[in-house]
């Protein structure tokens, strides 16, 4: 079973995603430039939204580099030493396999990990002690031997690259214990690959597209000037200049989610499954980056919403944008466009797949669905959805 939302989102001058110069992300789709926002920005907004919409902070994932800290300061809260500490958790994570930067003291991946594998990687820390404070001991000898005998160039390099031997059967057990998903939502639904061992990659059970928009684009600059409150009245002029990018668009926005894949990786939980279902479901349609919201605040809702329940395959409806909307009313046309797309999709494939639709907007206007497919507003149209999927 799979749901599919589709939505149309319009948002005046903003700048939700930039790229690396600070302008916003574009993409060009049909031979003309388009707004975009990233998928990963997309997810990134959404995760943010879990614990509002019914689920526990201790069943969402944090993605870090910083398990070190936070592990040594859970056994400096038990009594441990802070120093010694932090040897025994970089030698603790090094015989897990994970890969440390000594000199920052950052695993060499950003982790997507649940709440409890800090408490879970400092009471194996904990319990394990002697053990790893003498594997600690030990390589701070050989790292201080190395620099008396003025070591080799790249023995250095390696060491800082965090590189580590491959962790035995005990470590692997522990490993996985402490990066165990099972219970954690945001890891099911967008998964986890960690490059050095597969065992602990998760499969993602959703997938996100790339938001662009349904019109073609041309970022623009404001052009700013900021005065010094308490300067003399006798003195004139600007004492800052600077200028900000932005643009203004209408984002087709498409996401989906393999219920089938969500309860594998939540291990059958029903309870769990539905609760994550429906927090995805919410999160996504409130969802809006927060990118130079506080100088712009372009915080809109979208306008058009098409759900999708389907027992396979998947339809990203961007094609209907191939051909970019020039109409004046650009909402209206791209509902229009939206919704003509998918009709059409409906007759040359048929329905045979589909499960159930529901489709919204906040104006009422829904072209081209039967009237007992449109539903009037947010709970009826998450409703019809989540209903739909477990019928």
């Amino acid at each position: 079973m799979i749901i599919e939302l589709h939505l149309l989102q319009s948002f005046p001058v903003s700048n939700l995603n930039r790229d690396d110069v600070g302008q916003p992300k574009t993409a060009t789709f049909g031979g003309y430039t388009r707004g975009r926002i990233s998928s990963q920005c997309l997810k990134r907004a959404a995760r943010q939204l879990f614990t509002d919409f019914g689920l526990d902070k201790s069943e969402t994932a944090v993605r870090t580099k910083r398990l070190l800290d936070r592990a040594v300061a859970a056994l400096t809260d038990r009594g441990r030493d802070a120093e010694l500490a932090s040897q025994v958790v970089t030698a603790g994570l090094q015989q897990l396999g994970f890969g440390v930067d000594e000199n920052k003291g950052l695993t060499q991946y950003l982790l997507f990990v649940g709440q409890h594998a800090i408490d879970h990687l400092a009471s194996y820390c904990d319990n394990n002690w002697d053990t790893l404070h003498g594997i600690a001991t030990k390589a701070k000898a050989v790292t201080a031997k190395a620099k008396s005998d003025n070591e080799k160039p790249g023995t250095n390099e390696q060491r800082k690259s965090g590189k580590v031997a491959k962790p035995d059967k005990a470590a692997i057990a522990e490993a996985r214990r402490i990066l165990d998903a099972s219970r954690v939502s945001d890891v099911a639904l967008f998964g986890r690959m960690i490059a050095d061992n597969k065992d602990f990659s998760v499969e993602a059970a959703c997938q996100v597209a790339h938001a662009i928009s349904t019109h073609a684009v041309i970022n623009e600059f404001d052009y700013y000037t900021a005065v010094d409150d308490l300067k003399p009245r006798e003195e004139s002029g600007a004492d800052m200049i600077g200028t900000i990018d932005f643009n203004s668009a209408c984002y087709y926005r498409y996401a989906n989610l393999n219920l089938e894949q969500l309860a594998h990786n939540l291990a059958g939980d029903q309870d769990l499954i539905n609760r994550t279902a429906r927090a995805w479901l919410y999160s996504f349609i409130h969802a809006v980056p927060s990118g130079a919201q506080n100088s712009m605040a372009a915080r809109t809702m979208p306008d058009t919403l098409l759900g999708v329940v389907r027992d396979r395959g998947a339809w990203n409806l961007a094609n209907a944008f191939q051909r970019p909307v020039t109409d004046a009313d650009i909402m209206a046309a791209s509902t229009e466009r939206l919704t003509h797309h998918f009709r059409q999709l409906r007759t040359f494939y048929g329905n045979t797949d589909l499960r159930d639709i529901a489709a919204a907007s906040v104006t009422g206007d829904v072209p081209h669905f039967d009237d007992t497919e449109i539903v009037a507003g947010i709970d009826d149209f998450t409703g019809r959805v989540l209903t739909g999927a477990t019928a």
